[in-house]
């Protein structure tokens, strides 16, 4: 969802450079909103767990696709699957993202520790190729939503300032110790309102628990539709997370963000769009030398599983109190 995400300001970019092109997306269902406020672009979802499964299902949704007569294909993806299908479809012109696998192998062997380009550039370079070179430094982003009254109703309306917090992620070596998160999660809701974010039973239970400790938190996991939950993303003023997809669903809409990193490292190219430095704050490097452990964080030695913890709750809660102020 994070990688779909990201390309959400990029492709808002192009249809403000290139208002006369029409873009059509191919993606899952489920993503569809993400594109919701973006002119001129078309939602085409592949079903990959059903009609278009498989060798045979990639055929069909060639076909279908070839009936978009589209003059150019942008693979955002680059993998088997986009690969099959940019040989089944014969598009004219096709242009693949360039991943700088290499660049961050030797990110993660430690052979050089630099910024490396980010993920929403290689987005853009993708359409450069193509022969539309895009402009990101200057990115706008769509009005916070309406909330309707159901919304409203579950949030329990204030006139505190709004946090999001989602504590989770894929991976262990990603997560802020939750014995420490709930310390964060406490203080803050001291002086503004405290939104959590998850998914599954596992982490609605442990959001539950975070609710019930105090007034000022409510745990939204399990009520909303995906398409709400970006309603009220929009309407936040800052955004806890870590290095996960809700820190890119709140970048895409304008949102402020304050990520946690772990194993990962924002070096690697993933921060959220469009986010001071500054608001990344990253494991010691001095005590976890070996940072980043891998570039999705699925990779780390035992005793780097939490590493993310090394960030203390003091500096969190300033980070955000600045960030508010």
């Amino acid at each position: 969802m994070g990688d779909v995400a990201m390309t959400v300001p990029v492709l808002r970019a192009f249809t403000q450079q290139y208002p006369d092109v029409k873009l059509t997306v191919l993606t899952r269902a489920f993503f569809r909103p993400l594109f919701r406020d973006l002119n001129n672009v078309t939602v085409f979802h592949a079903d990959l767990k059903g009609e278009h499964k498989g060798l045979l299902g990639l055929y069909k949704l060639s076909r279908e696709l070839r009936r978009e007569n589209c003059d150019a294909i942008a693979d955002l993806h680059n993998v088997l699957r986009t690969k099959i299908l940019k040989f089944l479809i014969y598009a004219r012109e096709i242009a693949s993202i360039d991943k700088g696998r290499k660049s961050k192998k030797d990110l993660v062997k430690g052979k050089k520790f630099e910024q490396l380009k980010t993920t929403s550039q290689r987005y853009a370079d993708v359409f450069e190729t193509l022969g539309f070179p895009l402009d990101l430094s200057k990115p706008s982003f769509p009005k916070p939503v309406t909330l309707h009254a159901e919304i409203l109703e579950i949030i329990r309306g204030s006139n505190k300032k709004r946090i999001g917090i989602a504590p989770f992620a894929a991976h262990d070596g990603k997560k802020y110790p939750l014995d420490l998160m709930a310390q964060v999660i406490k203080e803050l809701s001291k002086n503004y309102q405290v939104l959590l974010f998850g998914g599954g039973e596992n982490e609605i239970a442990i959001l539950n628990d975070f609710e019930s400790e105090t007034d000022g938190i409510i745990n939204l996991a399990g009520k909303l539709q995906f398409s709400e939950e970006l309603d009220v993303i929009s309407n936040l003023d800052v955004m806890l997370s870590m290095d996960s997809g809700n820190a890119h669903l709140a970048a895409m809409l304008g949102v402020k963000v304050v990520t946690i990193w772990g194993v990962t490292h924002p070096f690697a190219g993933f921060a959220p769009f469009n986010q001071p430095d500054d608001y990344a704050l990253v494991a010691d490097r001095k005590q976890y030398p070996k940072i980043p452990t891998s570039i999705y964080g699925n990779k780390y030695p035992d005793d780097y599983k939490h590493a993310a913890g090394g960030v203390s709750v003091e500096a969190v809660v300033e980070k955000i109190k600045v960030v508010l102020s």
